[in-house]
């Protein structure tokens, strides 16, 4: 009996030890909130010889020449996201952190950072070569040392990936508020609101095709969408009047796009999370690619709106369920930690065992 009772203490004790840590999981901003909390989000491998003036997350590599990132002050994130976060290895010239950005690496850092402007935190799953530490915070070799440093940024961008692909299936879905008006290759986008404030418009990619020339009218909506459908797109038109702070307020939707060209600037915040992307002009307001060769630079007028379509089927901590794969919504989707989850198998392994000598001795 006493030792059937020591037997019940440990496993208390470790299944209390794994609780608290799958209670404070870490979060993982989604939907909306992502839009806000990043200038630019490349789902996958981001090829860069330009600039970003806000945040960046690319979940594959970050290659390319020497790239410039958070290169102007941002308020702090208040899910602790750093200037820089890749999930995979940073390759190719120097990569140049400034105003304190610091960053998160999956993998390997070979191109080295220079790190610019306060004290910076820099935590990398792999090897870190070619930096100067000086007085910043530098931790390198985390993957082995802690399994769940890897484990969680692969599932942020698990979950962030299926949850800006169910952002722009939502957008989709919305029905036109107005029609652009074209003529003599010029298309006037006058924003009128729905039942929710939002104004709406639905366009092909032929449509682009036809005009050349923007005058875009928000006419003071906070949110105003522009879905433009087809799998290969070309943004090659330029934006007339006082176009300033439509990054802020409009959404350009590309559900199905899987090529994106752009050559021109771009105002308005651009989502497209399956498009392989390539800009060689600057882009202001947020973006998603699901791949992207950057040469141009990304602005601030990060998306602020607040407009989000419901999603039945929010994400999982896997990243999805059964009827969809994400939310469109902004609340943050917490990820338990492999470590946590792996301490809990142990308690009820030991539960069994205990069951089963209490049995032997009854």
């Amino acid at each position: 009996m006493i030792e059937i009772m020591k037997n019940r203490l440990l496993l208390v004790g470790l299944v209390a030890a794994a609780l608290p840590s799958l209670a404070i999981a870490s979060p993982v901003v989604v939907g909306i909130d992502a839009l806000k909390e990043w200038n630019l989000i490349v789902l996958g491998d981001l090829t860069s010889s330009s600039e970003v003036e806000g945040r960046t997350f690319v979940g594959g590599n970050l290659s390319g020449n020497s790239s410039n990132y958070q290169i102007q002050p941002v308020p702090s994130s208040s899910n602790g996201e750093p200037g820089l976060t890749v999930v995979g290895n940073v390759l190719g010239g120097a990569k140049n952190l400034n105003n304190g950005s610091g960053a998160l690496v999956g993998g390997n850092v070979s191109s080295g950072f220079n790190l610019n402007g306060g004290v910076q935190t820099v935590k990398v799953g792999g090897t870190l070569s070619n930096t100067n530490i000086n007085q910043n915070i530098v931790q390198s070799g985390l993957g082995s040392s802690d399994p769940s440093f890897v484990a969680g940024l692969t599932q942020q961008k698990t979950v962030l990936a299926s949850s800006m692909t169910d952002l722009s299936n939502g957008y989709a879905q919305l029905a036109a508020t107005a029609q652009v008006s074209i003529a003599n290759n010029r298309a006037t986008f006058n924003a009128v609101p729905n039942a929710n404030g939002v104004g709406v418009f639905n366009l092909t990619a032929a449509d682009l095709s036809h005009f050349g020339e923007i005058a875009f009218n928000a006419n003071g909506l906070d949110t105003v969408i522009v879905n433009v459908s087809g799998t290969s797109i070309a943004l090659n038109d330029n934006f007339l009047g006082n176009s300033t702070g439509l990054g802020q307020h409009v959404i350009w939707n590309f559900p199905d796009a899987t090529s994106l060209q752009l050559s021109t600037a771009w105002k308005g915040s651009v989502l497209a999370p399956k498009a392989a992307a390539t800009t060689s002009n600057y882009i202001e307001g947020s973006a998603v690619f699901g791949s992207l060769i950057q040469n141009g630079e990304f602005h601030l007028g990060t998306y602020i709106g607040t407009y989000s379509p419901s999603s039945p089927n929010p994400p999982t901590s896997s990243g999805g369920s059964s009827g969809g794969t994400g939310s469109s919504g902004g609340t943050p989707t917490s990820v338990p930690e492999p470590a946590s989850v792996a301490l809990m198998a142990g308690g009820l392994a030991l539960l069994v065992l205990a069951l089963r000598r209490r049995r032997v001795v009854a």
